[in-house]
Parts: structure tokens; C-alpha cells; sequence
């Protein structure tokens, strides 16, 4: 099917479900893209290919490769405990809490929010002001001085916190702010020219607003729903676009070596039936063989999903600056042109 009858498909889901966003497309260096809705509603500026999104935990492969990178230079291993590594007190933490349970929410640590326990991410913001989060330090009384939830284990439980630990840690190793090591290391050898941590209340052009749907049918933006900037656990801005180059910057090993690589996306917990989490995110495997390499994100005004393919190289991005329909629209387009 060729980009057109692609977007032609794409444009009847949108009308059917009033879908508010971005996709982007690559297969066999054919592009397939599409825009739709508006960045801002109030102004009626329509989003389009070069609009920035929030990706929300969609960026959480981001803290990886940047955790990957510092293990690649020797400074740094899997195995390496928290405590070994980050100069912070944690009073209650065990003290076998490991680089690599982090990566794959096996470490038991306390989250700030934890998703089986609470359903409304704005409930966080009643007594720390959202506006006041725009450091990984500034995360840290939601969490430091908690009970671990768990013993380290195999056991998965997805935690923000951990990746909040391990933003922490690349700043110490690095000395440098998580968000400038992100863009100098990742995003500009990437070729993300568009992408970057911004902050809510100092938005660049072109960048989205996300709107979250009022009980009676009308939208708020969410500048008092999310952190003021984001960080490692999430929050990042990109285009679609950008997402694309990404994939296809990671796997033609531009940001790791082949082996590094390889060890990001190697199958590490089971998740579910033939889903895995990976240090770089879910992987859905079939017969014992990868099928695709999944990040998704979702905050309040905010829904992200991306996959690719490594058998054929096929990257899909979809960004939506509203609460939900992006998996909507990825699972359309993955069967337009899978």
C-alpha cells in the first residue's frame, strides 16, 4: 500500500475517533506521514510534521542508552550496586540494589507513582508543586526516604523511580545535568535536531500543548499535570520525525557499538505471553524470535507509541498530544503496511 491509500486509511480512523497528533513512518526508505488536530486549540494552530511532542516514559530508552554509553567507557557495570554509585542516602533501600535490576523494574525501590496503586498522575502535584519539579533532585522526597516496596528480584513491577535513580547516577558519573548529557549524546549524534527536556512554562515554537477532556466535554492543557520539566523517567519532547532518524541511528549503531546494542534489546524479564522487557524498552517476541521493539508513554495530555521492526527495519512513531489514541492508530498503521 503506498503513502497515500496509507493516509487515506489513517484519515477515516481519524474522523471516526477524532484523533489529535502525528505519525511517521519508514519502510524500505519509503515515508509515510501524516498530521492531525491542533498544537493550539485557543490560537487554532494545526499540528504538523515538524510539531514537537511529549512522549512521556517514552523516553525512558533514553536514560538506558545513556547508562549503556557510561558502561561502554568502563565507568560503570550492570551489576554495580546503587549504592556503589550514587553518592545519596537512601536509609531503607536494600543494599543489593543493582544498575541492572533498575533497568528492568526488578529493584523493589519505592515509587513516586505507582500505577497499580494510583490511577490519577495529577493527585501527586496536591502537596509538591508541580512547577517546582525540574531537576531529577527535586523528585527525590517522593520516594528517598520510603520502605522498599520488594526485595530485589526477578519479579517485574515498573518504577519511575528507578529510572529517576539512574538519571542520577549518569549525572554523577557524567557531571553533567541528565537532560544536557541526553541532547549532546544522544539526540545531536542521533540527528534529533528538533528534539529536547523543555520546560512546560517555557515551551519552544512549534512544540504541542497536550489537552486533557473535562468531565463535560471540554479540554484543559496540561501545564499543571505534569512535571514542570521533564527528566530520566520521562518527559522529553520530539518530533516523529526525530523518532524515526532514532531508530534507525540506534540500529546502525551510531549511539552504542553492535554488541552494546544487541545487549540493550536482549530479552531480559517476562512480562507477559511472548512480551519481554528489555533494557531498551518491551520486546514482543515470537518463536523464540524477536518481532518488534515497543515504547509507549502516557501522562495526562500526553499519549506516545512507538515500534520497529529489526527483521526489515520497519520504524512506526505516533505522538498525540491528547490522553489516549496513539495505540489506536499505531495498531491501523502497522496493519497498512506490516
Amino acid at each position: 500500500m503506498n503513502a497515500n491509500e496509507v493516509k487515506g486509511k489513517i484519515q477515516l480512523l481519524q474522523k471516526e475517533m477524532h484523533f489529535s497528533g502525528v505519525y511517521h513512518a519508514k519502510k524500505h526508505e519509503i515515508d509515510y506521514s501524516g498530521s492531525f488536530g491542533f498544537a493550539n486549540r485557543s490560537e487554532r494552530i494545526e499540528n504538523n510534521y515538524k510539531t514537537r511532542f511529549g512522549i512521556a516514559s517514552g523516553c525512558k530508552i533514553f536514560t538506558s542508552i545513556a547508562v549503556c554509553q557510561l558502561v561502554e567507557q568502563g565507568l560503570l557495570s550492570f551489576q554495580t550496586k546503587l549504592h556503589e554509585c550514587l553518592a545519596i542516602d537512601f536509609p531503607a533501600y536494600s543494599k543489593e540494589v543493582n544498575i541492572h535490576q533498575l533497568l528492568t523494574h526488578t529493584s523493589g525501590v519505592p515509587d513516586y507513582f505507582d500505577e497499580e496503586e494510583m490511577d490519577d498522575y495529577e493527585e501527586l502535584w496536591i502537596d509538591n508543586p508541580v512547577y517546582a519539579i525540574r531537576s531529577l533532585h527535586d523528585f527525590l522526597p517522593l520516594f528517598q526516604n520510603r520502605e522498599m516496596t520488594s526485595l530485589p528480584s526477578s519479579d517485574f513491577h515498573y518504577n519511575n523511580a528507578g529510572y529517576i535513580l539512574l538519571g542520577l547516577i549518569v549525572e554523577q558519573i557524567s557531571e553533567m545535568k541528565f537532560t544536557d548529557y541526553v541532547e549532546r549524546f544522544i539526540f545531536e549524534k542521533a540527528g534529533m535536531m528538533y528534539s529536547g527536556y523543555f520546560e512546560m512554562d517555557k515551551l519552544p515554537e512549534n512544540t504541542a500543548l497536550g489537552y486533557i477532556e473535562e468531565p463535560d466535554g471540554s479540554y484543559k492543557t496540561n501545564i499543571f499535570s505534569v512535571p514542570a520539566k521533564g527528566g530520566a523517567d520521562g518527559g522529553a519532547f520530539v518530533t516523529a520525525e526525530d523518532m524515526v532518524t532514532f531508530w534507525d541511528a540506534l540500529f546502525n549503531h551510531r549511539l552504542v557499538s553492535e554488541k552494546m546494542t544487541e545487549k540493550l534489546f536482549q530479552p531480559q524479564i517476562e512480562v507477559d505471553e511472548d512480551l519481554y522487557y528489555s533494557y531498551g524498552g518491551y520486546v514482543d517476541m515470537d518463536q523464540g524470535k524477536v518481532k518488534k521493539h515497543i515504547l509507549m508513554g502516557y501522562d495526562p495530555g500526553c499519549n506516545f507509541r512507538s515500534v520497529y521492526y529489526p527483521e526489515n527495519s520497519i520504524s512506526i512513531v505516533v505522538c498525540s498530544n491528547e490522553s489516549d489514541g496513539a495505540f489506536e492508530v499505531l495498531k491501523e498503521l502497522e496493519k497498512l503496511i506490516i
